[in-house]
């Protein structure tokens, strides 16, 4: 009866059908023990079987990535080499911060991947339940569950949303909310033992609380690349792409001053369309092969459209980020 005046029940069930299927697919099978909250939060779980990011695909961050694995990955994949000193434990908390599309996030999936941990990638949206006391028990559940499965990394992406500085107009639940997830958080600290590790994203670190940084040594930046490190992406981004003998990536990278990964991608897929664009004007609307199942004429039809094709040329990428550089200079002059 209670359940059925639940107004969440719906939800809790949803999230707990999701969360059987995930731990199964991890080899979990205990789920019994699971709170209901717990299998709320369990939902959010990603296999890191599934994490396409490797560091290979990660370009221009190759000092940030031997640092992150030197200090966050050895310990727990090499838990045997630190047993006789409490100083080499891996952090209980990572702080990635810089500017957006810089490869923070790419980072945080990477690091899961490769050390192998349970990866809760949390929607702080999901603790903040309109029910009074809700919330904590979802707090809890976070650092419960994690300890349940882990090795576990806790992912908070922009996590400054979350965990900013406390102020005297924050709502009573919400400071409660933030004091308990601070509370179980130094818990970790406490055993030595446990793998637990919440790693956290932001391109505004000074909006955190001090308290949130206290728990978070392992302080990483992920700044704007340099031409170097954008050539790098640029290599990366255009790996496997039809391109001209002409294409310079040096000159691209050093005309796109300013740009993250995230724009640099943005920049190719531009340049990229240019050809298609092309095609279309010089024989009209494209077929859509999208539609299954595709006949024997279809797949000749889109094999003979892929062959005809021209590569991508310098001039295509050179038009992109002219485009984009003036794109940017308009964004900019409207913060003015």
């Amino acid at each position: 009866m209670m359940k059925q005046l639940d107004p969440t029940n719906n939800q809790k069930k949803k999230a707990a059908a999701k969360a059987q299927e995930m731990l199964g697919r991890l080899g979990l099978t205990q789920t019994k023990d699971l709170t209901e909250y717990e299998m709320m939060i369990a939902s959010h779980l990603v296999d890191p079987a599934e994490i396409r990011v490797t560091w290979e695909s990660i370009g221009g961050l190759g000092s940030i990535i031997q640092d992150v694995k030197e200090t966050v990955i050895l310990p727990i994949k090499r838990k045997d080499l630190f047993t006789d000193s409490h100083l080499t434990q891996p952090p209980k908390g990572v702080l990635l911060h810089g500017p957006p599309g810089c490869g923070k996030t790419m980072i945080a999936k990477a690091t899961a991947k490769e050390a192998g941990c349970r990866f809760i990638n949390l929607d702080v949206s999901i603790l903040t339940d309109k029910w009074y006391g809700e919330s904590q028990k979802l707090a809890s559940a976070v650092f419960t569950l994690a300890v349940k499965i882990q090795p576990c990394i806790i992912f908070i992406d922009e996590i400054d949303s979350f965990l900013r500085n406390r102020n005297i107009q924050d709502h009573e639940a919400t400071a409660m909310m933030k004091a308990q997830f601070m509370t179980l958080w130094d818990g970790l600290n406490t055993d030595s033992s446990c793998t637990v590790i919440v790693m956290g994203a932001t391109n505004r670190p000074h909006d955190l609380d001090k308290a949130i940084l206290r728990r978070m040594p392992a302080s990483f930046q992920v700044p704007m690349p340099n031409v170097a490190q954008r050539k790098d992406i640029l290599k990366l981004i255009m790996q496997g792409e039809p391109m001209r003998a002409n294409v310079d990536l040096d000159k691209i990278a050093a005309g796109a001053e300013g740009m993250s990964g995230s724009d640099l991608k943005e920049l190719c897929r531009h340049a990229s369309m240019y050809r298609v664009r092309e095609f279309m004007k010089a024989n009209g609307d494209l077929k859509d092969f999208s539609s299954r199942p595709s006949s024997s004429k279809d797949v000749e039809e889109k094999e003979e459209f892929e062959d005809k094709l021209r590569p991508i040329t310098h001039d295509d990428l050179k038009r992109s980020l002219d485009k984009m550089r003036e794109s940017k200079v308009k964004t900019s002059s409207l913060g003015d």
